[in-house]
């Protein structure tokens, strides 16, 4: 597919639109989350200052289900530009901690489509999509994210396959994740994600013409950034980025890996089954 200049010109337009949402930070979505990461922390109680990246289990989209799409997203057009390629991934993002958010507060989210890119890969038509939100709670400013997706075209038969890069060798941490569909459902259900890339077999390896179920970048995100926090005890994230570089699936075991990069700053990324780089972060711990 070969996207005109009247579309990507239409895209562009969906630049500088806003959305607000309010939510009032309730424990129960992080019990979930703690029984997800069989994490032995207490149960989360009021006052409690949410874990890293935790802020993902809430704000979300509540939309009808009569206003779904064939991929389970909702359909495009509202806040999101309907940009016309069929696969749609997290790309990755950018976090800064102003003041912590804590269970119980009464927030706002304030999301902005900060910019409409098109660019035409080896692999086909893309199109990058930048949403900047900011997170207030009664003290003011406490998070500011830019979060990347990334739409693409649907294989083609002789496409030339992707450029791999092989995973860093010198981790420090590293820890063992596996990926079954049990796991990626309840990510799924915890965030009322309804891409069904991560739950519909059939789907994914028949209409998205992938291998297996597609890990959640959120998910190994987070992962990754509570890998770093488990080695930084008493110090509160600060800064973190991510980027995906390569799909995950649930066809076998991957690897959350890490090595401190100078105080208070950890290098971090996702090893797949193959030995590729799948995920590049980096944490800033305060």
């Amino acid at each position: 597919m070969t996207l005109d200049t009247d579309t990507l010109a239409q895209l562009a337009t969906w630049t500088g639109r806003h959305d607000t949402l309010h939510d009032d930070l309730p424990a129960a979505p992080l019990r979930g989350l703690h029984a997800l990461l069989d994490s032995d922390a207490p149960p989360a109680a009021i006052g409690d200052v949410l874990p890293p990246l935790a802020h993902w289990l809430y704000f979300l989209p509540t939309h009808r289900q009569s206003l779904l799409g064939d991929d389970g997203h909702p359909t495009r057009g509202g806040f999101l530009p309907p940009v016309p390629l069929p696969r749609r991934m997290w790309a990755g993002g950018r976090l800064q901690w102003h003041a912590p958010l804590r269970v119980g507060d009464a927030a706002q989210r304030t999301s902005t489509i900060a910019s409409v890119a098109h660019k035409a890969g080896r692999t086909g038509e893309l199109v990058f999509v930048v949403v900047r939100h900011e997170i207030h709670n009664a003290h003011g400013l406490a998070l500011t994210e830019e979060h990347d997706i990334v739409y693409r075209a649907a294989p083609q038969p002789g496409e030339p396959a992707p450029r791999h890069t092989a995973a860093p060798t010198d981790a420090a941490w590293s820890r063992t994740v596996v990926p079954d569909p049990v796991l990626l459902f309840r990510y799924s259900a915890l965030t009322f994600n309804g891409h069904r890339i991560h739950y519909d077999h059939p789907y994914v390896t028949q209409v998205e013409g992938y291998p297996g179920l597609i890990v959640h970048g959120p998910l190994m995100a987070t992962l990754l950034a509570h890998l770093a926090a488990d080695h930084h005890p008493g110090r509160a994230l600060a800064r973190f980025e991510f980027r995906a570089l390569k799909p995950v699936f649930d066809t076998a075991p991957f690897a959350l890996q890490g090595r401190p990069d100078g105080d208070g700053r950890a290098a971090l990324w996702v090893r797949d089954p193959a030995g590729d780089l799948a995920m590049q972060a980096t944490a800033h711990f305060a």
